[in-house]
């Protein structure tokens, strides 16, 4: 048999008080009765009642400030106001509290007995609401726990067998997670490793140089090498409210075939230069054998200009050969303005032709660079003679250089076309010529290719800004070495 429902009253001792206890009785509700706050609280902490029923003033306190102080105990407790009188005031403080109603006399049995039923339907409606809830709730939360579970082992399963190297490092460059390629790549232990600075662990000089630069000069990508021949193309990427993840691609096989083209390149290269030479001597002697009459001129003037092309794309194929293998080791103590100033002196007629405007800003004395000032004048003839090539007549053409840093920074900017985005990852790849460049514009493709080589083999960077319609601007920086003597040789400008 249930137990019946408790029915807590807390009211003043009166007839009122006698007659509810005795109307809830006789349908069979249990009720306790409570003369002071003392009583009901001590009721309150022996029992759970399925309502209260307290009087407007009770103990000497306002029956609302009660109420609303045991809401914020028992939410669900259903409570009912008796007062003397019904005022409009009652009935505002009765949905200001959130009460569930109240009773005023006159007062019949069947009243009092209505008042309490529909208050602890509601509740029983709302304690099955909420029971549904906290089962829903709660298998929903098992059933997503499970799911976690299920995602993080086969994350778990993709991050351990995936070839590349993974690493995820905190905001304070401690290890998160490292897979089992980077171990093997590094020679680390993942058990040892995890939670500890990334620095401590991996003593790659290259890895480390990736890392500690970030702060300062984020590198998306770096090259990695290692003692065994193996190359690395190592990304490291920001991840927002985490710290960051290091990604490296094993390239080895790509360096290999780069070599292998440049190889290639380099030889067929050198052999056609010895013919071409031979085709070039040829056509002067044609002209000394005997006279030749216009169309014959034109042609042979045509082929000396063909052949004079082709040698100079292999003369910078043959540069770029040089350079990327290394054996450009020409160092000495250049001055960047000299170059700069014999450079514009050399593009004097081209300017001129086009009526351009060359504006110049140099932060002079610029600190002298260890460089081979062939090469940088290579630099500066093929990003100015860009510059002029692609501006329209009567442009104008920056030239900036200040040095900041132990650094030379160079900007060169044009008011030409610009450069479409889809082309400027590419601009510095060999033979890549823009989407929007005029097949009859002179060029080999090579120019920037050679100048972003020369800029990294000096330990520089190269990179592009560009919008279309608007020019287009280079930035060049090259680290300063200072002389170690006061009396180091310095190179003339030519």
């Amino acid at each position: 048999m249930p137990k019946p429902e408790l029915i807590l009253l807390a009211l003043e001792d009166s007839p009122i008080l006698k007659l509810m206890d005795r109307a809830l009785r006789a349908i069979k509700y249990e009720t306790a009765i409570a003369n002071d706050t003392a009583s009901l609280a001590r009721i309150l902490q022996e029992s759970t009642p399925s309502l209260l029923l307290v009087g407007e003033t009770f103990g000497g306190h306002n029956g609302f400030d009660i109420s609303v102080e045991l809401l914020d105990r028992f939410p669900t407790l259903p409570i009912l106001i008796y007062a003397e009188k019904e005022t409009p005031d009652l009935v505002k403080n009765i949905f200001r509290v959130g009460l569930r109603g109240y009773l005023c006399p006159p007062l019949k049995t069947d009243d009092i007995v209505e008042a309490v039923q529909n208050s602890l339907k509601h509740a029983h409606r709302l304690g099955d609401w909420l029971r549904y809830e906290v089962r829903r709730t709660t298998a929903s939360l098992k059933q997503r726990a499970e799911i976690s579970e299920a995602e993080r082992e086969r994350l778990e399963a993709v991050f351990n067998n995936i070839q590349d190297c993974v690493m995820i490092l905190n905001q304070e460059n401690r290890i998160l997670f490292i897979n089992p390629a980077t171990c093997r790549a590094f020679g680390v232990d993942a058990v040892e490793a995890s939670g500890k600075p990334v620095l401590d662990v991996i003593v790659h000089p290259d890895l480390r140089s990736l890392i500690t630069r970030t702060d300062a000069d984020p590198l998306q990508y770096y090259e990695i090498t290692f003692p065994d021949g193996r190359v690395g193309n190592a990304q490291f990427t920001p991840i927002r409210g985490i710290g960051s993840a290091i990604t490296m691609q094993d390239i080895t096989y790509l360096k290999e075939l780069d070599r292998i083209r440049s190889d290639f390149v380099h030889t067929v290269s050198h052999d056609l230069r010895s013919p071409l030479t031979s085709v070039l001597g040829y056509t002067e002697l044609v002209e000394r054998a005997g006279s030749l009459n216009e169309n014959q001129r034109d042609f042979l003037k045509r082929i000396q200009d063909s052949v004079q092309h082709i040698t100079s794309l292999i003369n910078d194929l043959l540069d770029l050969g040089r350079i990327e293998a290394g054996f450009d080791t020409r160092r000495e103590y250049v001055q960047l303005e000299g170059i700069l100033r014999y450079t514009l002196d050399m593009l004097q007629g081209q300017i001129k032709s086009k009526h351009l405007k060359i504006q110049t800003d140099i932060a002079s004395p610029l600190p002298p660079l260890r460089a081979n000032p062939i090469r940088l004048r290579q630099v500066l003839d093929n990003v100015i003679g860009n510059a002029i090539k692609y501006t329209q007549e009567k442009g104008e053409v920056q030239i900036f250089a200040h040095s900041e840093d132990h650094q030379i920074i160079l900007q060169v900017s044009d008011t030409g076309p610009g450069i479409p985005p889809e082309d400027q990852p590419h601009i510095f790849d060999k033979f890549y010529r823009g989407s929007n460049i005029s097949s009859d514009t002179e060029g080999s493709g090579l120019g920037l290719a050679i100048v972003k080589s020369i800029v990294d083999s000096q330990q520089g960077r190269i990179w592009v800004e560009s919008a279309l319609g608007k020019g287009t601007s280079f930035f060049i920086v090259l680290p300063v070495t200072l002389p170690e003597t006061k009396s180091a040789p310095v190179a003339s400008a030519e």
